[in-house]
């Protein structure tokens, strides 16, 4: 797989901008015909470049208001068990829908679980009824998003 070049880079920009600007606009733009954008954009979408197309939606709009940062950190195994608690975790978050980014971590917990949620009392049944039963989990820390200062999915191409 080669690396994108400055065309390919230009055209990234555009496209993490907006999405669904046509390949005429973006032609336009970067001053290639718009079927060489397609042949671009098509091999940027088959080398895994562009992993996928998404509307982003603003959380406070769908009546999601609360955001937190859980730290977790994960008993290091379990007394009966044959799977590794780690791999235990990972496959529950993916069914738990308030977590929206769940990544590992180095340092003295495992991992971070970015929650949206509609409320501190939603918050709190997550915590309870979910992640705090969970066998894995040993210890949580949270800290809640009171102001968004840069919030992008752009990624410096």
């Amino acid at each position: 797989m080669q690396a994108p070049d400055k065309l390919d880079r230009h055209i990234l920009r555009i496209l993490q901008t907006d999405g669904r600007a046509t390949y005429d606009q973006i032609a336009e733009t970067v001053g290639l015909s718009p079927s060489a954008v397609l042949r671009r954009v098509k091999r940027l979408e088959d080398t895994g470049v562009i992993d996928r197309y998404v509307a982003l939606i603003r959380p406070e709009a769908v009546g999601l208001g609360l955001t937190a940062y859980v730290n977790v950190r994960l008993e290091k195994h379990f007394e009966s068990a044959k799977r590794n608690p780690m791999d235990v975790f990972r496959a529950s978050v993916v069914g738990w829908a308030e977590v929206v980014e769940c990544v590992a971590l180095t340092g003295e917990m495992d991992y971070q679980l970015r929650l949206v949620v509609a409320d501190m009392p939603a918050y709190s049944r997550f915590m309870m009824d979910t992640l705090l039963k969970h066998p894995s989990v040993q210890d949580c820390k949270t800290s809640f998003v009171m102001d968004r200062v840069k919030s992008t999915t752009a990624m410096p191409v």
